[in-house]
């Protein structure tokens, strides 16, 4: 049994907590405040295939170092994850990086829509936690961006009572925009490129598709406050559609191309202040659903590349709680809602089963998230100093002190 003693919860009434485990442990929770663990429903880890940009093993203590011990993997890998028998393949070597790392972090896995792979649709509904479109292109080659693809996947998901999890994102109107961009060669331009019309048009058609097939849609990673306006009109409706969003498009603006260049590129892109405001409004109205990091990382070599070269996407897992407290105490977002928009959310929404894992955090610690876990070793927030950060995590009965965390 794990036995913590004088620790605060989210009410503010300090208590000693006990946890299940095989271990007699006492932990000294005084000055501490005791949350559920957090669950990420949108990380890349970048296995099989991409494991020179993150492997299981560092992405497992990215996690917990985070205070999340439930991930939801992406498909877009090497080879894609659009079949039972990839997903099988995949969760092999999971297990074992797992088992080597002795990190027995909790995961699902989405399914990729393919064009010529509708028929994993109804044999993966056990397996995978949701369907992922990719209607806008990333990285990999998992692109579904005609009309009977879409309407095929959003129906036969409908069918087999699968969410349908989208990067919304219009595939024609980024091609379009690309070729007639005539500007200077620079970060700002994936900005300009992939701008919020393509994000809503994207949006829009999905919740169209959702609505005719009466389809749980997902929204993943939303960027704009049209896109909000939409997602709020569509709920009011009753349509099943859910909306995340991620700590880049809260914390981050398309000003910092300025400092952080493509290190900050990702899809979809970077937009204004004024859209991180209407994001935080809208998770004040109950719009948004949940928080996800979309972590996705790349080598320092590959960000260095200049634009156009460049990959898309940032590491996140490790730094989304400390920025959600920090902004806690600047008064943006309650620890309640937090927890909420991280895992009670996530849980109703995808029907888990509550696990009884445990994150203790120091909401005095200060400091910068400079020594991170993951491959890529780097992230745009490493020069902010922020306030409030995870010291242990309780995963499967098992106490991690974070600050002994092997690298």
């Amino acid at each position: 049994m794990i036995h913590i003693k004088d620790v605060l919860t989210l009410d503010g009434t300090q208590v000693d907590h006990f946890v299940a485990s095989r271990i007699d442990q006492e932990i000294d929770g005084r000055g501490l405040l005791l949350m559920p663990a957090l669950i990420d429903p949108h990380v890349h880890f970048r296995t099989p295939g991409l494991e020179h940009k993150e492997d299981w093993a560092h992405a497992a203590r990215a996690a917990i170092s985070g205070g999340i011990t439930t991930v939801f993997d992406m498909p877009n890998t090497l080879p894609a994850s659009i079949s039972v028998n990839r997903l099988k393949e995949k969760k092999e070597i999971i297990d074992q990086a797992l088992k080597a790392a002795d990190i027995p972090l909790n995961y699902k896995l989405y399914l990729g829509a393919d064009k010529t792979h509708f028929e994993q649709i109804s044999e993966a509904k056990e397996q995978a936690c949701a369907l992922k479109i990719f209607m806008g292109s990333s990285t990999g080659d998992l692109v579904m961006d005609d009309e009977s693809s879409l309407h095929a996947a959003f129906s036969l998901a409908a069918a087999h009572n699968m969410i349908v999890a989208v990067h919304a994102e219009d595939e024609a109107l980024i091609h379009t925009r690309q070729n007639a961009y005539l500007g200077p060669n620079t970060p700002l331009a994936h900005s300009i490129i992939r701008n919020r019309e393509v994000a809503y048009r994207a949006t829009e058609k999905a919740i169209h598709l959702a609505r005719l097939y009466k389809t749980r849609l997902y929204l993943l990673h939303i960027s704009t406050k049209e896109e909000m306006q939409l997602i709020k009109s569509a709920k009011q409706d009753g349509v099943a559609v859910f909306a995340e969003v991620t700590p880049h498009h809260l914390f981050l603006t398309q000003d910092d191309y300025a400092t952080h260049g493509t290190h900050v590129q990702m899809n979809p892109p970077l937009r204004t202040q004024d859209d991180c405001d209407a994001l935080f409004a809208a998770i004040h109205e109950g719009i948004v659903d949940t928080i996800g990091s979309d972590h996705a990382p790349h080598t320092q070599l590959e960000k260095n590349q200049p634009y156009g070269k460049a990959p898309s996407g940032i590491p996140g897992v490790e730094t989304t709680l400390p920025l959600l407290l920090n902004a806690h105490h600047e008064g943006k977002i309650t620890l309640k809602q937090i927890v909420s928009l991280m895992r009670t959310r996530i849980e109703t929404i995808f029907n888990l089963i509550p696990t009884d894992d445990w994150v203790l955090v120091d909401l005095k610690k200060r400091q910068k998230p400079e020594r991170l876990h993951t491959k890529c070793d780097f992230s745009p927030y490493s020069d902010r100093e922020l306030q409030g950060f995870p010291v242990t995590t309780i995963l499967k009965g098992r106490a991690y002190d974070l600050a002994s965390l092997l690298p």
